[in-house]
């Protein structure tokens, strides 16, 4: 990984010049900009991960350097207002815009050098609470004791200590996403970002800006891709990605270079890519859905997360572990599972896989009444989730939140396991009943991820 890039931004030879040797001798990667429209420059080149900015400049004050780099109120990085002449209002005014903190002149080093370090550990730690609030992960690791869990976690362990990219596949809900972190926090790359981009919830119009960036004048957007710089670059749902975003990403792969949406020169990045999806790739390929070079290119290393169901002994676990989540984030009211709601819930089908578990468990605390969990309370639960898939257009339990695609393929997953199980597991059979070609509806089961042989 990448050593952290700071831009010194100072009208002063004597000053940047030292600073940036300073900053060389710790280990960082330094450039400078003698004045305003020279840091414009560099930021267009480069996003920096940490910004030291003079206010009083000839040409373009830091002030207004400030306000032109807020995005939405919030600065796309660091900074560290410098100055000789500073005042109260201009400090005030420096944090109002989001300045980490204001350093005076003569500057001392040490007290630079803590400030720099604080900055960008708290950087760190704001881009890794966003991604918490984000996607409500709370989890440091999988959960679970089975032997496949195991085998599964040091599989992942193995493959993050290279720097590689990966393919995770696996049914919707089944916790991609969990080790996708897991791998980063055991990667080389650990103390870089790990930015996620749900491609399925981004509107294709604005697909290209929201992975690339984009720029407009002197205002610049940085993407997805840019802001894992050093980093990991997470693509959830990458099989939803429109034929000319994967078009500039295979670029971008190639050259480690991209430009953004509007922009005139290349931008470098030294990012590692990982990839998820509940779809068979491959077919995805055939169809013409999914270029087959970016496929290879993602494909370097697949990992495939088993459903639920193929590690039911592990629910008592993953029910215990959301109970203690609820309880501690949600204040929720504790309750234990009773052995009779436990093992009924260990013979249940689980189509919509952990995050179904997880949805189960809030809904019980919820509504739930005394210290356990009875048998009868998960039945109607159940029983609720059962009559929930007419209720909405025959969508299955949960369905109705998901996107179209996934909620699509929800639906065409538990409905075929059910009559893959009424027929005994009989493919002849399941295609006469649902009056499918027997080649097509194979490729429908293991695009789907159902097992043939465990139905």
């Amino acid at each position: 990984m990448s050593a952290p890039f700071i831009l010194v931004v100072d009208d002063e030879p004597d000053i940047r010049n030292l600073v940036m040797e300073i900053l060389e001798d710790e280990g960082f990667q330094v450039d400078v900009a003698e004045g305003g429209e020279a840091a414009r420059k560099e930021c267009r080149s480069r996003r920096p991960d940490l910004v030291l900015l003079d206010i009083w400049m000839p040409d373009v004050d830091g002030i207004t350097l400030l306000k032109e780099w807020a995005e939405n109120g919030e600065l796309p990085f660091p900074v560290i207002v410098m100055s000789g002449h500073g005042t109260v209002e201009t400090a005030v005014e420096a944090t109002r815009l989001g300045a980490y903190d204001f350093l005076e002149k003569p500057l001392s080093l040490a007290k630079l050098l803590l400030t720099v370090e604080r900055a960008l550990e708290a950087d760190k730690l704001r881009r890794e609470n966003v991604g918490l609030r984000e996607h409500m992960q709370p989890l440091l690791e999988p959960i679970g004791k089975s032997a496949l869990m195991r085998q599964l976690r040091e599989q992942a362990k193995r493959i993050a200590l290279h720097d590689t990219w990966v393919l995770l596949t696996g049914e919707s809900g089944s916790g991609k996403e969990i080790f996708a972190r897991y791998m980063h926090n055991h990667s080389s790359r650990r103390d870089g970002p790990l930015v996620a981009m749900p491609v399925g919830s981004i509107a294709r119009e604005n697909s290209e800006v929201e992975l690339f960036g984009s720029e407009e004048g002197d205002s610049i957007h940085y993407g997805r891709l840019e802001q894992a710089n050093g980093g990991i670059l997470f693509l959830q749902g990458v099989a939803d990605m429109d034929l000319d975003t994967q078009s500039r990403l295979h670029s971008a792969i190639e050259g480690q270079s991209f430009m953004r949406v509007g922009g005139v020169d290349p931008v470098k990045v030294d990012v590692c890519i990982y990839a998820s999806t509940h779809k068979d790739l491959e077919l995805e390929v055939k169809a013409g859905n999914f270029r087959e070079d970016l496929y290879y290119h993602l494909n370097v290393v697949p990992l495939r997360i088993p459903s639920l169901r193929e590690h039911l002994e592990d629910i008592p676990e993953l029910l215990a572990f959301y109970v203690d989540y609820f309880v501690g984030q949600e204040s929720l009211p504790y309750r234990r599972f009773s052995v009779a709601a436990q093992n009924r819930l260990r013979n249940y089908i689980w189509p919509g896989n952990v995050r179904e578990l997880k949805n189960l468990v809030q809904r019980l605390l919820i509504l739930g009444n005394g210290e356990d969990v009875s048998l009868e309370e998960v039945e109607n639960s159940l029983s609720t989730q059962s009559e929930g898939k007419t209720a909405v257009s025959g969508m299955p339990s949960g369905a109705i939140d998901l996107p179209l695609r996934e909620a699509r393929e929800q639906f065409e997953r538990e409905y075929l396991t059910h009559q893959l199980q009424a027929c005994a597991g009989s493919v002849g059979k399941l295609a006469k009943l649902v009056g499918m070609e027997r080649t097509n509806l194979y490729r429908k089961l293991r695009a789907l991820g159902i097992d043939v042989k465990q139905a």
